[in-house]
């Protein structure tokens, strides 16, 4: 009985192949360029013939989804890890060199409020989602290439699950976060004159001196225009993919994925120097979002005009001249 039913499904292969098998192929084998010429002469698209209502499922064979697959499968492979990696190293160099940011004065032991309670908790939610959110995204792009070899095809299948649940439930306090940090911040992050002066000198960064800037200085505008536009066009993006074909087509869904992803790794890129300069790169930036407190040198420093209002305003605590141990 087996032999039979191999036989006849062997016989109904063969019968449905002709129309596409050329002189010299055997009965019932389609090669690739048989299925490409085929396809051209279909105007692009092989399709069957399904009892589904949607009449889309009996597409087999589409240009544009071929092209999809090599977008994700090249394209977006080596986009994503020359923007990642091409900043890790940029990093690197620029510790090595550069070393940390020191305060020049040393810190003052006095502090002035940078940023309040709420403010602060929507910069971690927004944080803590997207640290999440690109990792997770990142496991669909790099994870078969990194992590299946060294986990395993059953962990890794379990981490993948996790993870889609993951990204696709906190993509809500992260879209949350970037409306909210809009409305909290938009009014100190409009461009001016200063911003551009600020990247003239390279923002201190780079060389000595520090120029003059309010409650933000040019790179941190440009880091909060990315994080506003750019999560607003991977938040979109990615609705439309979580609610697959509500009011779209495929074609629009391959858009979606194409700006989804690419936008998500260079935003990537750009959030890592963000983390370094926050943390490691820079002596008391980090208290500006642990505490909400900054040093009042740190602040005289890189936001001089800023400072300047707040002690008009009476806003500085701490004993005057008290001396601070410096941050590791």
């Amino acid at each position: 009985m087996r032999a039979l039913r191999f036989l006849l499904l062997a016989l109904a292969l063969g019968i449905s192949a002709p129309a596409l098998a050329q002189e010299g192929t055997p009965r019932g084998v389609v090669s690739a360029e048989e299925l490409e010429a085929a396809t051209m002469r279909q105007g692009g698209m092989i399709s069957g013939r399904v009892t589904l209502p949607d009449q889309a499922a009996a597409n087999l064979i589409q240009p544009a989804g071929q092209a999809w697959r090599d977008f994700h499968n090249r394209t977006l492979t080596w986009v994503g890890g020359v923007a990642i990696l091409g900043m890790l190293g940029v990093l690197v160099v620029f510790y090595l060199t550069r070393g940390r940011i020191r305060v020049e004065g040393g810190l003052s032991g006095r502090t002035i409020p940078r940023f309040n309670l709420l403010e602060r908790a929507n910069h971690w939610m927004v944080a803590t989602s997207f640290i999440i959110l690109g990792l997770t995204g990142l496991n669909l792009t790099f994870g078969r290439f990194l992590l299946l070899p060294l986990v395993g095809p059953e962990t890794f299948t379990a981490i993948s699950e996790a993870g889609k649940i993951a990204h696709n439930y906190l993509s809500f306090p992260f879209t949350l976060g970037i409306v909210l940090m809009l409305l909290l911040w938009v009014k100190d992050n409009i461009p001016n004159r200063l911003d551009i002066e600020w990247f003239k000198q390279g923002g201190g960064l780079i060389g000595k001196g520090h120029p003059d800037s309010k409650r933000f200085n040019g790179g941190q505008k440009m880091v909060f225009w990315l994080t506003i536009l750019g999560g607003g066009a991977v938040a979109v993006s990615g609705y439309l993919l979580i609610f697959p074909l509500q009011g779209t087509t495929v074609a629009d869904m391959q858009l979606a994925h194409t700006v989804h992803a690419l936008v998500g790794v260079l935003m990537i890129a750009a959030m890592l120097a963000h983390i370094y300069i926050g943390s490691i790169g820079m002596e008391g930036a980090f208290d500006a979002m642990g505490s909400g407190q900054v040093d009042l040198n740190w602040a005289k420093e890189h936001h001089n005009l800023w400072t300047q209002e707040q002690l008009a305003a009476g806003r500085v605590s701490g004993i005057p001249g008290a001396e601070a141990k410096p941050a590791e």
